[in-house]
């Protein structure tokens, strides 16, 4: 009888078995269809190997089905160069999506409501993107993980935050979010983070148990745990409401009474006072001035005006051996392989030209005879004795053997002095070529040109990445240290400099580096390999927008130019063409090599160091780049002839 009823049932179910195969079909091929209606729309740096002719669940990145493989649940995409805003209709009809990662990449626009307000969405990673706008008012109610921090959100945090029950994470960190924190759940996520937003009144009772970084870089949030808030009322309005405040800092309150016991005979006590100390330390300046010009009298080279690289430059004569011992004079150290005939006399001798004054010290040409011309850095703020510099020079002459490096060719070391010798290279700097002035008969650096010495910079630092161990970074990477041949190669000049030198990460430093310099370098004094890729980044914005970090402003000091935000602003705003240099926009057929070269230096000058690419990775990304662009771009030579 069992077998006969299942039979039966069998016999029942079987004309009904085609309309359900057919419906899982019909599902997966909806996800298949919106999924590639989102890779046509967004575009992005990695290849993705999404083809409606293959398996969706088995062998598409990033995607992952369920069981049945009936509908997509997850999609991990994180920093693959993803770029645009997320169409509508597209990830928004995935009806069984829990997963959605696109962390770490250059989406921009607003969130996609359609996405976060899926019903069956769990885990949502969208931090370090360039998403702008509010937060939708609708999202789903079985998140567990928020991360929308690092974006440039802007509105309110949305009430209906307050409903999300099973919410575990909450990251809104680094946007742009104001107004007041609502009242969140007594249950509340377990990992919050509303720091460097906007936000203001008092924080919620049921919030104070986080910790105070949780709460950072609200300059009008207060309560538990940040200050006290104090209490003001309106009175011109006819049902005051109370208005929270940051409480003053007792400092302040101090400072507001002690400013009423001034009196008219303090004050012009304190005037003579001062005015006695100001004529003595004129005093004393003229009087050390004085000495030093003596101590300079012997040994002097003739200085010339020179080209400013950094800073502005004076022509007073400049002498090396202000510190140097007589009896050490002529211990002038030379590399292997350098075929310089001259000592440290010959050097203290000849003609000067000061090229320019930099973070680690000051640049001079020097012409010794008419076939001999070098340049001469001297170090300031060294913090190595002689036994140390010695070692870390053989370390600096190991990493100088690239054909991408500019090494020094001879050292001197006494204890006020430290020297070193490079090669003179008369094509200048690839500043000078970006940026210098037409009427000097600079001629712009055309597409080519401009990839080969991205190439050749990438290839070195990639060289010192691993050739000069874990200590050895570059950490000044910018387009005044980059010398140029009469071929137009590419030349790093200041390797490893940086471990001698005696001051922070970020401190005594020239204006235009810190515009070069990644967050963590300026903010965390923390310096890496990473910060080296972010310079490079931001190198390659440099050479892509032909604009420079440091701006003229007129009767001030000159501005340091965020160039990465610069950028990222006027993608977000899709008008990507006013991104490029002029000089570029007038050859022909290189606009989407230009876009694809935009993507990678993104990627370089993210904010996470953990999200940018190894210098490796950006050399063969490179040299792919150009491998497949040489053979479909037409000659320098032709393209400069269009008219």
């Amino acid at each position: 009888m069992k077998l006969k009823s299942s039979i039966a049932e069998l016999i029942f179910l079987f004309p009904i078995l085609p309309f359900l195969f057919s419906s899982v079909i019909a599902d997966l091929n909806s996800d298949k269809q919106a999924l590639l209606d989102f890779a046509a729309n967004v575009f992005h740096t990695q290849k993705l190997n999404w083809n409606g002719s293959t398996p969706v669940c088995s062998s598409w990145i990033g995607i992952t089905c369920n069981l049945n493989h009936t509908s997509v649940i997850d999609i991990h995409l994180p920093a693959i160069g993803l770029f645009g805003s997320i169409p509508n209709n597209t990830i928004g009809k995935l009806d069984a999506l829990r997963v959605l990662s696109l962390h770490s990449n250059f989406l921009n626009g607003t969130l996609p409501s359609d996405v976060l307000s899926i019903p069956s969405l769990k885990y949502l990673y969208l931090q370090n993107n360039n998403f702008s706008g509010a937060i939708p008012a609708s999202l789903s109610p079985n998140l567990i993980v928020l991360e929308l921090s690092f974006n440039s959100l802007s509105g309110i945090i949305p009430t209906i935050i307050s409903n999300l029950t099973r919410l575990v994470e909450l990251s809104l960190q680094n946007n742009s979010i104001s107004g007041p924190i609502p009242n969140l759940s007594l249950t509340g996520p377990k990992l919050l983070n509303l720091s460097y937003n906007n936000l203001n009144g008092s924080i919620p009772y049921s919030l104070q148990k986080y910790p105070h970084s949780s709460f950072l870089g609200n300059s009008l949030l207060c309560g538990e745990p940040l200050n006290h808030c104090s209490k003001i009322s309106s009175s011109s309005s006819p049902s005051p409401s109370p208005i929270y405040l940051p409480a003053a800092s007792p400092v302040i309150m101090e400072n507001r009474h002690t400013k009423k016991l001034f009196g008219l005979g303090s004050i012009i006590a304190l005037a003579i006072g001062g005015a006695a100390v100001f004529f003595l330390l004129v005093i004393m300046g003229i009087m050390c001035c004085f000495k030093r010009t003596s101590k300079r009298s012997s040994g002097m080279l003739k200085g010339k005006s020179g080209a400013s690289s950094d800073e502005k430059t004076d022509t007073k004569s400049i002498s090396f051996g202000s510190g140097v011992q007589a009896a050490t004079k002529n211990k002038l150290f030379f590399f292997e392989g350098c075929n310089y005939n001259f000592d440290l006399e010959d050097l203290l001798r000849a003609s000067a030209e000061v090229l320019g004054k930099g973070s680690y010290g000051t640049t001079y040409k020097a012409v010794l005879d008419e076939e001999t011309t070098v340049v001469v850095k001297r170090l300031k703020e060294v913090v190595l004795g002689k036994k140390e510099f010695e070692q870390h020079m053989e370390v600096v002459e190991r990493v100088g053997k690239h054909p991408n490096v500019l090494p020094p060719k001879a050292y001197y070391y006494s204890r006020d002095e430290k020297l070193l010798v490079y090669n003179y290279m008369p094509a200048g700097s690839l500043f000078a070529h970006l940026h210098g002035s037409r009427d000097a008969g600079r001629i712009p650096l055309d597409w080519n040109s401009r990839l080969k010495i991205a190439l050749g910079i990438a290839r070195a630092i990639a060289h010192i990445h691993s050739e000069g161990g874990v200590k050895c970074i570059h950490g000044n990477i910018k387009s005044t240290n980059v010398l140029l041949t009469e071929e137009l190669e590419a030349c790093i000049s200041d390797v490893g400099l940086t471990p001698l030198m005696n001051f922070p990460v970020a401190t005594s430093m020239s204006r235009r580096a810190t515009g070069y310099r990644a967050p963590e370098a300026i903010d965390m004094r923390k310096m890496s390999d990473k910060s080296d890729v972010y310079s490079f980044g931001v190198l390659l914005l440099e050479m892509l927008t032909g604009k420079t970090t440091l701006q003229n402003a007129g009767h001030y000091d000159d501005v340091v130019v965020d160039l990465p935000r610069w950028v990222k602003s006027v993608v977000r705003e899709e008008w990507t063409a006013e991104v490029f240099d002029l000089e570029l926009l007038k050859q022909q057929g290189i606009e989407e090599e230009m876009v694809q070269m935009l993507q990678i230096a993104l990627a370089c000058v993210a904010k996470l160091p953990e999200s940018r690419p190894k210098m490796d990775d950006v050399v063969r990304m490179l040299e792919e780049f150009r491998q497949s662009d040489t053979k479909t771009r037409p000659s320098s030579e032709s393209e400069l002839d269009t008219p």
